[in-house]
This record gives C-alpha cells, structure tokens and sequence, in this order.
C-alpha cells in the first residue's frame, strides 16, 4: 500500500519540478536580458539575428540568396565597430595571406595590362616561367587554350588564372616580337617568393638605405641578412625608409626594431577591454644598437611602421625625418572561418612606450571623415607647411630624455621635410593623373627593350635615355591621347617629367633597387637624413629646459602614460560614439 500511495505522487513531483523549471529559467533569463551586458545579452540578440535571417528566409516576398545576404551583411556589422575591423570573404582570404606570408603559389612573372592584353614586364629569376623560356615582353594571349584578350583582362581575372595551387598546370600561349605564331608554353606552378625589401644598398661610402615595403613573416630575416651585408661595408649610420608602408604583422616590427635598442627598453605595449596590458621590452641582442639610424615617413606610414618608429622616437634612439604617419593604433585578430572566409576584430590597441596611442579620432560606424582624413590633410596645408599641423596640448608625453611627443593622430617626425611642389604645373598633373607617364614608359620600354637591356645599372641607362630626347617623344605620344601640348608648361615641369619618365623605364628595365637609387638622388628627404647622419646629429638631445634624468623622465612618461589611458576611458564613457580620443 505505502508503495502504491508513493507511485500516485510521482506524476504531481514531475509537473512540480517543470513548473519550478520554468520558473528559474524565466527569471533569470529575463535578469540578464535587462542587465546592460553580459551572455544573455549576447545569446538574446544572437537568437534575434537568427530569428530574423530565418524569418526573412520563411517568409520575404521574394526568394533570397541567404549566403550572399549574410556575407553582405558581415562588413556592414563590423563597419559599426570601427574602421579597421573588417570582413574577408573566402575568395580573397589566400591573396591577403600570400601577402605577408612571404610567398604564394603561381607562374612567377609581373605583368601589366595594355590595350586589353597581359604584357609581361618582367620575369622573376629561377620563378617556374623563366625555366621554361617566358620572356619580359611577352604577351599573354591564351590562357588553358582560351583566348584570353579584351575587356575580360583585369587585374583580379588575370590573377584569378595565373595564380594556383603549387604543382598544378597551366598553359599559355604568347604573342613574342619577331615570331610569326603564337609560343605555346605549359608552365607547373611553384612558391613564388613576395620581397618586403625593396632595396638594401650603401648609399654613399660611409651609409646605408633600406626600404621596407610591408611588415611579413620574412621581413626580419630579410632585414638581419640586408644588415648583415651592410655591415660587412663598414656602413656607419642607417636609413630606415618606411614612407608609404602600411604596416602588417605587429611581431614583426618588434623583431626589427629591437635590433637597434639595449636590453630593457620598452618598445611597445597593448591593451583592450578583454586584453591585459602586456609589455614588449627589447631583449639587449641585436646586432645594431649603438649604429646611428634615421627613419623616414609619411602619412602613407601606419600601423607596425608607427610601432618601429615610436619605438625609435620614443626611446631616443634615432631621428625621424618626413611627415606626420596615418594614424593607425588598433590591433587587429584574424579569426577564421569554415567556409574560408575570416576577420580581422579589432581587441586592443597599442601604445608607443611614452605612453601615447598614436590611433587617430574616428566615428563608429560608416565614417566618411576619417576616409578622407589624408586628403583633408592635404587641402589643409599640412604636406607642405609644418606650421599647418597643430599639435594637442593636453595629450603631450615625454620621451626617455624628457622630448615633448604629442599623441591623438599618428607619428610627428622630429624633422619635418615639405613635399616637394617646385615645377609642378596643370599640364603635368593632367599627364599624371591620366596615367599618360606610366603608359608612355611601358610603351617605350617593350618597344626599344633590346637596345635597353645592354645596360645593368641605373647610371648606365640613365646616361643612354638622357641622349633620346625622351620628353620631346612623351609630348608627341600625350597628343595622341588628347592632352594637348603646353610648351611653357613643360619646360617648367621638365625635371619632374624627366625623374618621372626615366624611373618609369629604369623600374620597366631592371628592378625596384635600382629605380629606388635614381630616386634617391634626388629625394630631398633622404637627402635631409644624409645631412643629419654627416653632422653626427641622428641622436637626439635632451632639451634644456627639462633637468631632470633620463631615468627621471622615463618615470614622467609611464605616469603620463597611466593618466592618458584614464583621460581615454573617461571620454569614450562620455561619448561613446569616439574611440582613443586621448
């Protein structure tokens, strides 16, 4: 009987159970839904976001492409975050790797695209194309027994077909001067190497120039084997060229840089909301740290070129020379995918070792100013009047010797070199912005490339093209494209047409070094760090005006430093719609 009476309650026990079930989840789950933050929130507007998807896909009007509506609407969602959170799609993952992975898989050559044609401008040594007799000049007229010419030629289409997985095939056939049938040439794909050296070389007898295009997996041994040869001529002082590099791996420029400071300088260090503060102090083992140095940028200069030359900068342990850096000082994750496709989420950002965030002001969402930032710039005055720059008072750091350094936009060089606008005139803007110089160039290039190819260096050709009355063929050629002649106005410009036009056809003819060095002789800011190095003034001096010690104004910065962050964190409480203001 007691039994029987204890089986009759288990049904009520169970429904008791649910209901009190129910009740707890529904109380709680409606805590955390009115809490400002927290995993319900997330969870409750996740299952919103599917909801909708699911019912958009339910019930809209018309039938929807659910894949391509998620994938367009991935940018729009990390587009409110901020500028550099961004979404890759499958398609274009690899490309964006290959680039600072240091390789990628293809024929080996690099092309141009003329009148609707591949033409191949140069071939890159031991590359799978050079082996089987791919020449500079050549133009690809079929790819895998396709005709491949007109409007299909873009860039990305020609990409798309030439590149490939290692060890696949790929066959072409190419239209050479001075044969009367197509060559026809089966080339196996291979690693194709990705340089981020442009240029590695003694620019006179006592110092030496490195360019540096990007910040990759390989860009450090690059750079300690470009040090290395550099050293064995004796080089005495160095020009680190960062102008128009727009970063890439923070690790990398960490690497480089503590090549130049003693042990226990801090280089850079990175903080978020869910990321610790973390330091990255220099170890003491790099090969060039009482080696005088100068680095050189521009606003094209962002993100791990900030990094390097704040650490510079920050440390006293060189001179900066050029204009104001973009202004990129947020840390991007990548994140992967199933599908292939991934992002990059910005988790913290980085600090120069005074203290400043170099993370220009910028607007969540679509922020059209800070788009336009360089070109305002630029209307502003600021590339060519250093007086146009006005610096921010309240967020002044101190570098280790107690130098005034400003955060709130980028990298203010400690010499500041004007772009040069001497002989610019409306008949060369019109030729520049037309591409007219560039076309010309490769024309005159494929066209004379046997009589050029006796020449190995850029002085060599250089001599040559100054007795072809060059610029007298360029006017002919740019009538032809509906620019008309101006002759006051390019004889005015004729130093800028000549430098423009004879490192068009060095690049075309022999390489990015060599080209880099014609250049060079008469860039007024690599001419500047010349004139810094030969004095013996690349080490910066503390000013008068502060008595206090190196170590003094180090202790200055880090409590700077602390007061900066707090000063951030207060602003963006108070207006959200900002980040990194101070």
């Amino acid at each position: 009987m007691e039994s029987n009476k204890r089986t009759r309650y288990i049904p009520v026990i169970i429904a008791t159970s649910i209901v009190l079930g129910i009740f707890i989840g529904t109380f709680y789950a409606n805590r955390f839904a009115e809490g400002n933050s927290g995993p319900g929130m997330i969870n409750l507007n996740a299952n919103k976001l599917t909801g909708l998807l699911r019912i958009i896909n339910d019930q809209y009007v018309d039938t929807v492409n659910m894949s391509q509506l998620i994938e367009d609407a991935m940018p729009q969602i990390l587009g409110e975050l901020d500028p550099h959170s961004s979404y890759i799609p499958a398609k274009d993952l690899q490309a964006v790797n290959d680039d600072l992975r240091g390789s990628f898989s293809g024929i080996g050559v690099q092309f141009t695209i003329q009148q609707d044609t591949i033409h191949i401008s140069d071939v890159i040594s031991g590359g799978p194309s050079e082996k089987v007799g791919i020449m500079p000049g050549d133009r690809i007229v079929e790819i895998d027994d396709s005709a491949f010419v007109g409007k299909i030629v873009t860039n990305n289409e020609s990409m798309k077909r030439l590149k490939g997985p290692k060890g696949s095939e790929v066959k072409l056939g190419v239209y050479r001067q001075g044969e009367k049938e197509l060559l026809h040439f089966t080339i196996i794909r291979g690693d194709i190497p990705v340089k981020s050296l442009d240029a590695a070389y003694m620019i006179n007898e006592k110092f030496g120039y490195i360019k540096i295009n990007k910040f990759g997996e390989t860009t450090y041994p690059e750079m300690l084997i470009a040090l290395a040869q550099l050293h064995q001529q004796q080089c005495e002082g160095m020009i680190i060229d960062l102008r128009g590099n727009t970063g890439g791996y923070m690790g990398a420029a960490i690497q480089m840089v503590n090549e130049f400071l003693p042990k226990g300088r801090l280089i850079v260090y990175t903080e978020g909301r869910n990321v610790p503060r973390e330091n990255y102090p220099s170890n003491g083992t790099g090969s060039s740290q009482q080696l005088p140095v100068i680095v050189l940028l521009d606003e094209g200069s962002a993100s791990a070129s900030e990094i390097f030359a704040g650490a510079i900068q920050d440390n006293d342990r060189g001179t900066i020379i050029g204009r104001r850096s973009f202004g990129k000082g947020l840390v991007q994750q990548p994140i992967e995918f199933n599908d292939g496709s991934a992002i990059r989420l910005t988790i913290a950002r980085y600090y120069t070792p005074s203290g400043r965030c170099i993370q220009k002001p910028y607007k969540k969402g679509n922020d059209k100013q800070y788009e336009l930032d360089i070109l305002k710039r630029y209307e502003h005055g600021e590339f060519f009047s250093q007086d146009s720059i006005k610096q921010d008072e309240s967020h002044i750091y101190y570098t280790s010797l107690g130098r005034p350094v400003y955060g709130g936009g980028g990298i203010m060089p400690d010499i500041f070199v004007p772009q040069d606008t001497t002989g610019v005139s409306s008949y060369f803007n019109a030729a520049m912005n037309r591409g007219l110089t560039i076309q010309f160039s490769f024309q005159y290039t494929d066209k004379n490339r046997q009589t050029l190819q006796q020449y190995e260096t850029w002085d060599e050709l250089l001599k040559y093209l100054k007795k072809q009355n060059i610029l007298e063929k360029f006017a002919n050629f740019a009538e032809t494209k509906g620019l008309k002649r101006r002759n006051l106005q390019m004889y005015k410009s004729k130093e800028l047409f000549n430098r423009n036009l004879y490192g068009n056809i060095i690049y075309n003819m022999l390489n990015m070094e060599e080209y880099l060095k014609f250049l060079n002789q008469s860039d007024k800011t690599v001419q500047k760090a010349l004139e810094v190095l030969e004095a013996g003034e690349s080490f910066p001096q503390a000013p008068e005006q502060k008595p206090e010690t190196a170590h003094e104004g180090t202790e200055k910065a880090i409590a700077k430093a602390d007061q900066g962050r707090e000063k951030a964190s207060s602003s963006q409480r108070a207006n959200d719609d900002f980040y990194c203001v101070a």
